[in-house]
């Protein structure tokens, strides 16, 4: 070694560049994950939706879609999948990147189904459960012109205690919600007509087809509206604000029974847990906005939102309350 300190042997600058490259690389390593997640999304995201145009989900899909649009940068995209109950569009999500870029829209349809089909998509392990958007209600709906006074009065005003009612199909949550609230009733001979979806049971009660539509606020909105359905009650707690004047279930003289139809949005099941929280929290600032609020309000809707795992919790709760009516009114879900 030279005796000159200006003077560094050539072993000492080696172990120094080394030692730098080093370093580069671990600081390289540690950005990456950083770099990518701020990154999200780097393309269009595509918002599965389990049922048709014109639905419950199809509604806050495309409200969602137009506030996260906004607010990630990126068009949202909404994709209508409807077909087997729902499990198609679950099954497209269930195979898609974990990436964020391929979500689900559905409704509480994929409780039911998790009960009766093997082929049906398990909401809670099959999927990440990221926020409950929205619920809203079954309601019993007759003609504008149906001179009853109530559900009751109607039940019991029915010739031969016979009466037809429609819905979106058999083992739908409408569809099971009047099972559970007429079986139990003496003297009376309810009749199901199930539909393909949740519009034609509304078409068909404002013709006088049938004498009953069993579905939501928001289906049967524009209707009830022009007085061309009248609700007798509502499958809630507590009476809705749009509907101030309808009694509850248990307030119509009935069993106390709620069902709130939820949509729900889901990602692939190895989503990043970063990510599902980021989603999670996107979704329940656009919730927040007013002019959110007030058109889902003004449909029908109660807005949610809320923690990630309270969802999951909810989803597994009503996977189970499901299993419980299903075995009580032994309705098999087609």
């Amino acid at each position: 070694m030279s005796d000159d300190p200006s003077v560094i042997d050539e072993p000492a600058r080696s172990r120094r560049r080394l030692l730098q490259a080093l370093a580069g690389v671990a600081c390289g390593a540690l950005a990456r994950p950083v770099l990518a997640q701020s990154a999200y999304p780097v393309r269009a995201i595509r918002l599965v939706v389990a049922f048709g145009a014109g639905g419950i989900a199809d509604t806050i899909a495309r409200t969602l879609s137009v506030r996260l649009s906004e607010r990630l940068g990126q068009q949202v995209i909404v994709d209508n999948r409807p077909g087997a109950g729902g499990a198609l569009g679950a099954k497209i999500v269930t195979a898609a990147q974990p990436d964020g870029h391929t979500l689900l829209v559905t409704t509480a349809a994929i409780s039911v189904n998790a009960n009766v089909s093997k082929d049906a998509v398990d909401p809670v392990n099959a999927l990440m459960p990221i926020v409950n958007a929205a619920s809203t209600p079954t309601i019993f709906a007759v003609h504008g012109s149906n001179p009853t006074k109530g559900l009751m009065d109607f039940v019991k005003s029915a010739k031969a205690g016979r009466f037809t009612f429609a819905t979106a199909g058999v083992g739908t949550t409408e569809h099971l919600t009047a099972e559970f609230v007429f079986r139990p009733l003496s003297g009376i001979e309810p009749v199901h007509v199930p539909y393909a979806g949740g519009i034609a049971p509304v078409s068909a009660t404002v013709a006088q087809q049938v004498d009953m539509a069993v579905t939501t606020i928001p289906t049967a909105f524009g209707q009830i509206k022009g007085n061309a359905l009248r609700v007798l009650a509502v499958a809630a707690r507590t009476r809705m604000p749009l509907l101030p004047d309808v009694p509850t279930l248990r307030e119509a003289g009935f069993a106390e029974f709620e069902n709130s139809s939820w949509i729900g949005v889901f990602g692939p099941p190895k989503l990043p847990v970063a990510l599902g929280r980021r989603l999670n929290e996107e979704v329940n600032l656009a919730l927040k906005l007013p002019e959110v609020r007030e058109r889902l309000v003004t449909l029908g809707f109660d807005p949610r939102g809320g923690a990630q795992d309270a969802f999951a919790g909810y989803v597994k709760s009503e996977v189970e309350k499901w299993g419980r009516v299903i075995k009580a009114t032994g309705i098999t879900p087609a």
